[in-house]
């Protein structure tokens, strides 16, 4: 694809590889091992990269709590339904994997649903770290539950200026 790009942002919970096109966002993952970084672009990268990581930018300072970009990622009917639903989670709060399966229509898919969030790959963007467990237990979090931690603190404080008990 001759406008794919993957482009890195150093952000306060780790370093971010963004991938996409010049139509859209397909991966927001977190990088742990820095030396694995290839960077497939040219150097010019294209106006959609630019405007993912100025949005992740304003997210992280605080100014941002609903990202404006179109996102594509392949998977299944069903977890394209719970990615669906994983937006319509607002900035600050949270639900549970129980609400969740609940929310598609079904509380019996709630495992289809939590395998479902774990396979998203645009994460904060498509905010599955606003999923939580029974009891509001932090569980099941791809970037690790410090980041999931992180990031629901820092909405929390932005949404209702306190901090969480997590």
């Amino acid at each position: 694809m001759q406008d794919a790009f993957i482009t890195y942002y150093q952000s306060p919970v780790g370093l971010l590889q963004i991938a996409g096109t010049g139509q859209f966002i397909s991966e927001v993952l977190f990088i742990d091992e820095p030396e694995k970084i290839t960077n497939k672009t040219d150097g010019n990268l294209p106006p959609m990269a630019i405007q993912a990581v100025e949005q992740l930018i304003e997210y992280f300072h605080g100014h941002r709590r609903i990202f404006e970009l179109p996102i594509s990622q392949e998977g299944t009917p069903f977890q394209q339904k719970v990615w669906s639903e994983l937006m319509n989670i607002p900035f600050g709060k949270t639900i549970s994997y129980l609400e969740l399966s609940h929310r598609l229509g079904d509380p019996k898919v709630i495992r289809a649903a939590a395998a479902a969030n774990g396979r998203n790959n645009v994460a904060i963007i498509v905010p599955c770290h606003r999923v939580i467990g029974a009891n509001s237990q932090l569980v099941g979090y791809a970037g690790g539950l410090p980041r999931k931690k992180w990031l629901l603190q820092h909405e929390n404080k932005i949404a209702h200026g306190v901090q969480t008990l997590f």
